[in-house]
């Protein structure tokens, strides 16, 4: 007894000093094996008679089905008069009910099963989304129909998101950081860009029925629109049930959009808004970014991890944690599918420290040139994107997503299969020439958002300052216009 007490004491400590002996002093020490193989499911795609594109995905984990609905429009398309309009009509869609149930009648419905029904519409494209159990599919996927064929746009619900959009617009300085997005936007694409646009009182005032009732007949057809289904069914009588549901729908006009407009010129500068009601200042720097389908994507995407995308990046370790500067920081030459997305560099920090930040950006954007990534900083940004690659796509749900996107925009179908490796080809030549080539500190607008007292250096130590307007207008009436003015 005594003996196997002893070899269960020597076996415990054993066990107890195992994590010990696989510590390491540094991070740098840490060896990762290599990532097993991932095979990404491509759907199964099909087109209707009719030219609604149908992309299925069985996954037979749990009894529920869900629908995504891409459709070709967006908020760039909407007047500039009416700006306000794309998003009305995104929320009205579902809530104004259809010709056969209200928006209320819908609610209650889909309460009573557990489902849901969305729509929006964002920039370049809208959509609608549907969940529910599997025995309440068919039902279900009959109100998404009728909503998507037959809005009704009832006044009431009309105008209760014009009462909503009109809340949105009357605190929009309450943030700092989304006035520094909104300005920045206006800064790199150009005010009058649909990219940049906002809605205003006076925009929201131009919207009726008739211009949701027009923005649906214009691109709510099957042959603008791709539908994509997961979940727990059999592909087959899925494919029957869809054309059942969809394939009577009349195809509509063919034509093309116009491609919405931006500066393609910089406008360097520094430009300062005012909001007096902070002791910290938010910082952003930048100019246009590039699109998805730019062949150097990955080396671009291994390059903005280095900068900015972990708490071992640059912008990480040497601002914030180094210098102790930000409360937070980012930097990415971001990206969009069919236009340019934007590169930025942003912080915030205290407002006594506003200059040293401005500062802190320009020399780790100088030393993305003047100090090209080591190869050990660009395989750990690589490892760090591989190894997160698995978890954005760790569901059948949110590869259908993705492909449809793909679909949408007009991508390979492989590309995501083939991001991976990809990846796995970028050098650290890659990073340092696509870092000369996308970053350019003489083509930079920097925005500061913050109180105009208590900041190290005046602003004006970095060239002519330009102070925006970020009063918000209001609409005219029988006195003329006025403008609300903001902390």
């Amino acid at each position: 007894m005594k003996s196997f007490r002893s070899l269960a004491v020597a076996v415990l400590a054993l066990v107890l000093a195992a994590p010990a002996l696989g510590q390491v002093k540094n991070y740098r020490e840490l060896k990762y094996p290599a990532l097993h193989p991932f095979t990404i499911p491509e759907p199964e795609r099909s087109v209707l008679r009719n030219g609604m594109v149908v992309m299925l995905m069985e996954d037979h984990e749990l009894p529920v089905i869900q629908a995504s609905v891409i459709i070709r429009t967006g908020s760039r398309y909407e007047p500039a008069g009416k700006v306000g309009l794309a998003s009305t009509f995104g929320e009205v869609l579902r809530t104004g009910g259809t010709k056969s149930m209200t928006g209320d009648q819908v609610d209650d419905f889909l309460e009573a099963r557990a489902a849901s029904i969305e729509t929006a519409v964002a920039e370049d494209s809208g959509g609608a989304s549907l969940w529910c159990l599997k025995q309440n599919f068919p039902e279900v996927l009959k109100v998404l129909g009728d909503i998507l064929r037959a809005p009704a746009f009832s006044e009431d619900k009309i105008a209760l998101a014009m009462n909503e959009q009109t809340a949105i617009i009357a605190r929009r300085n309450d943030n700092p950081t989304g006035i520094m997005n909104r300005e920045f936007g206006k800064l790199v694409y150009g005010a009058d860009s649909p990219y940049a646009r906002t809605p205003e009182f006076a925009t929201l005032a131009n919207i009726s029925r008739d211009d949701l009732v027009a923005f649906h007949k214009k691109y709510l057809h099957p042959n603008r629109i791709i539908l994509g289904l997961v979940g727990d069914f059999d592909s087959k009588e899925m494919t029957k049930r869809i054309e059942d549901a969809f394939g009577d729908w009349p195809k509509g006009p063919e034509f093309k959009d116009p491609a919405a407009s931006y500066q393609t010129a910089p406008k360097p500068g520094i430009y300062y808004a005012e909001k007096a009601d902070m002791t910290q200042s938010d910082i952003i720097m930048g100019h246009l970014g590039i699109r998805k389908d730019n062949p150097d994507i990955f080396a671009v995407d291994v390059m903005n991890e280095v900068l900015g995308g972990s708490f071992a990046s640059r912008l990480f370790s040497n601002v914030r944690s180094r210098k102790g500067l930000a409360y937070a920081v980012r930097g990415a030459v971001d990206s969009e599918y069919d236009y340019p997305g934007i590169f930025n560099v942003w912080m915030t920090t205290k407002t006594e420290t506003t200059a040293a930040g401005i500062d802190a950006l320009m020399e780790e954007i100088d030393g993305l040139v003047k100090n090209p990534p080591t190869t050990e900083e660009v395989q750990r940004s690589k490892d760090s994107i591989l190894n997160s690659f698995i978890f954005n796509y760790d569901s059948r749900a949110k590869i259908l997503r993705q492909q449809i996107a793909y679909e949408y925009f007009g991508f390979s179908r492989d590309y995501l299969a083939r991001y991976r490796q990809n990846i796995e080809k970028v050098t650290p030549a890659d990073v340092a020439r696509v870092a000369k080539k996308d970053v350019h500190k003489d083509q930079m607008a920097i925005l500061v958002v913050g109180p105009s007292t208590g900041q190290d250096r005046p602003l004006d130590t970095f060239g002519k300052v330009t102070k925006l307007d970020i009063t918000i207008p209001e609409p005219k009436g029988p006195g003329g216009s006025q403008k609300r003015s903001v902390p």
